[in-house]
Formats: C-alpha cells, structure tokens, sequence
C-alpha cells in the first residue's frame, strides 16, 4: 500500500505533539495542599488579630465616657483585603475598634493597616535583584513565586522600593551612637563595578560586635578605592554621632588605609591582621607546587593553642622557604605582632577574630551579582542593595562565644593564650 505523502507542515505537527507541556508560572498554587495551608493561615491570622484587639479592650476597660459606658468598644470591621504572603494570597478582614471620646487609636502590630504584603516577601525582592534577577526578569520571577495575579508585585515595583531602601539606607546612616559600645570591629573594603563607571566601586564596611556578644552592622559608606581618607571620614563620622569609644580590636587585611586612619581617630585600638588574606597574599609569591603544604604550616602557627607554640611555628615557616621565597616570608614578618594580636583575648573569641569572615561570608552574594549581571548596578543602586542584604543578613549573625568575658575585656582584664589572668591577693 502506497504510503500517503506526509507535508512539511503535517511533520511539524507530528512534531510538536511530543513536546511536554509544562504548567504556566504560578500554576502550582492553586493545589489542594496549598488552600489548606491558606485556610489555615487566614484562620490563624485571624484569631491573633482578634486576641489583639481583645487585649485591647481589657486594658482599657477601666475608661468610660460621660453617660458611663466604655470608652473602647469593637465597632464592625474594615473592608477585606489580601495580603502577599509566602504561600501567595490570604485574605483577612481586620476588626474594627473605637473610642468615643475619640482620642484613642487602635493599630495591629501583626495587621498594619496599610500592609499588602508580608516582610518575608519583602526581603525577597532584593535577595532576587542581588541573586541576578534583571528588572525586566520579576514579572515572571513574581509570578512564579507568588502566583501570577499577585497585586503590586509587578517589575516596576522594584524600581519603588530601590528608592525606598536609599531611603532607610540615608536614616540609618545619621543614626545616634552615642549609646552603643563595641569591643570588636571587623572593617573591609567590597569592592564592584557598577554601570558605566571606569572604576570599581568600593563599599566600606565595618561590622561590630557589641558588650554582650551580638553583631552589628556599624559603618556603611560608598568609599574612593580603600583610601585613608575615605576610612578617616567614616571613623570620624561614626565618633561624631556618638561612638566617643573606638573598639579594643580592630580586625582586617593589611589596607593601609584603614590602619592609618584608625590610629588617627581610634589610637587606642588593638590591631589583629585577617589570616585567610594574610594566607592568600603569602601564597601568591610561591609556586603553586608548594602551596599546599605552605598553607599548612601557615595553619599550624594561627591554629597553634599557646602563642610560644606559634612564635615557634612561625620561625620555622621563616627558615624553611625564607631563602628561596623571600617575598612570601616578607609580606608574613611585616605583620608578625599583628597577626598573633589575637591570643591577647578570650580562647572562646578566636575564631571570631582571627579573620573578617563576618564581612567576606556576607557580601559574597553582592560580589557574586554584580559577576552575573556584569556591573548592571549604578553606585546609588548597589549601596542601597548592599544596605539591605546586610540588615537581612544580620538576623543571622551568631553571638559571639564566650560573650560573658566582653566585660573583662573592657576593663582591661589581661589575657594569656586565651586564659583570663586572676592576680593572686598579696
């Protein structure tokens, strides 16, 4: 039997019937699992609000107006509305309370009157942009995420809240100080290239971790390069809102311009050089055959338990490669009291202080962006993301170990290998 001529057109068909359709953004929302869960939270959401409003009333139970009756009292509800959440939309319908005498306003903690959307989808929305999500790319980001006739979640928002953030960004940066005191610093220059600039832009930041252990972005600045004016005026800034106390240790890589300007505005301070980069600018000056067991024997002087034990470490380190590789031995003596500062304090703090972790972990994400997006961000732009990625990331800075000996150290207890010295009574 002859065999029917199949056309071109046919054959595309015949195609296009083995493609497997996929479903549309937003689509897996709209399950079974999914509106149990917002049933759930919108009778959660519900019965706080209620209690909210309940407590309200019973702490104000004693006011009456001028025929005796109470002063505050429910009053309906407002009109419903639906809040952005990270499950999508949940509709809720806050309660209504009033006062007669007019004078007293109730406002929800948990349902602002204005809130469309929850914090979490909040901070979302700069995690994307720093995660390389373009602006044009979060509509359909969006609608993957949250479903897509999700109000006021559209590209364009973006652009509002970015001015928002410089916004928050401007207010925290005049904050007052003059109540905080801070043991350590961590200070680094981030450094990225934003849109049509020559130069790379470079983030001045400090981290500080205060009396009782807990960490804390304190300094935030768009910087020239790492330059020791750029760190003189942050210093003095932070000095002149407040912080009359500069830090007992500060710790960082080998910038020279942070160092000049903290012995100008904070002279006081200790010095602790950062050993990763200490690590990687000693390896860079030998070959890459040796680097592995170089980086050994430079761990066995900064993981050393006494500071003998390290002293020893490091002579051996200057004896074994100081004749072939004097550059690499140089760049580690120059900085040999600094680099060992760290067992002058708690045990328990070391592994705080030997590095500027806090700064590196933190903004690998920002350096990581603006790889991807290939410098899509202008200076503006990039201060207020990196303002934001930091506050988001701060709720998850752990305290420090051993917070308890902070207060020794601020009055001037003396350590020894990470031991506490008690004087013995005469």
């Amino acid at each position: 039997m002859t065999k029917s001529p199949v056309s071109k057109k046919e054959g595309y068909a015949m195609k296009e019937d083995t493609v497997v359709s996929f479903r549309q953004p937003g689509s897996f929302l709209a399950d079974p699992l999914t509106d149990v869960l917002r049933s759930g939270a919108r009778r959660l959401l519900a019965q706080a609000v209620e209690a909210e409003v309940e407590a309200h009333i019973v702490a104000h139970a004693d006011l009456t107006d001028g025929q005796g009756r109470r002063r505050i009292v429910r009053h309906g509800y407002l009109p419903e509305r639906e809040i952005q959440t990270g499950i999508g939309g949940v509709r809720v319908k806050a309660p209504r309370v009033r006062d007669r005498a007019g004078r007293i306003r109730f406002t929800s903690s948990i349902l602002p009157r204005y809130l469309r959307r929850t914090k979490s989808v909040e901070e979302l929305l700069p995690w994307l942009y720093l995660k390389g999500i373009s602006t044009g790319d979060f509509g359909e980001a969006l609608a993957a995420l949250m479903g897509p006739d999700a109000p006021g979640l559209a590209a364009s928002t973006i652009g509002r809240l970015k001015a928002v953030w410089w916004e928050e960004y401007e207010a925290w940066r005049r904050r007052d100080l003059s109540a905080r005191r801070y043991v350590y610093f961590w200070a680094d220059g981030v450094y990225f290239q934003p849109r049509l600039d020559h130069d790379k832009q470079c983030v001045l930041v400090i981290v500080g971790a205060d009396a009782k252990g807990h960490k804390d972005i304190v300094g935030l600045v768009d910087g020239y390069r790492e330059s020791a004016q750029s760190w003189r005026e942050l210093l003095l800034d932070l000095k002149r809102r407040g912080l009359e106390i500069g830090p007992e240790l500060a710790v960082g890589d080998g910038a020279l311009g942070f160092w000049k300007a903290l012995r100008e505005v904070y002279g006081e301070a200790r010095e602790q050089r950062c050993w990763v980069h200490k690590t990687i600018n000693v390896l860079n000056q030998m070959p890459k055959s040796l680097q592995a067991r170089a980086k050994g024997h430079l761990q066995d002087i900064w993981m050393a338990e006494t500071k003998a034990d390290a002293e020893a470490a490091f002579e051996f380190f200057v004896q074994a490669y100081g004749a072939k590789y004097d550059r690499a031995v140089e760049r580690l003596v120059k900085d040999r009291d600094r680099l060992l500062a760290f067992y002058d304090f708690p045990a328990e703090h070391w592994k705080h202080i030997r590095t500027t972790n806090p700064i590196e972990s933190t903004f690998a994400t920002v350096r990581l962006r603006t790889v991807k997006s290939k410098g899509c961000l202008s200076r503006k732009t990039a201060l207020a993301m990196t303002f934001k990625l930091i506050l988001s990331a701060k709720r998850k800075w752990r305290k420090l170990n051993g917070s308890d000996q902070l207060a020794d150290i601020i009055e001037g207890v003396p350590f020894k290998d990470g031991i506490k010295q008690i004087e013995r009574a005469a």
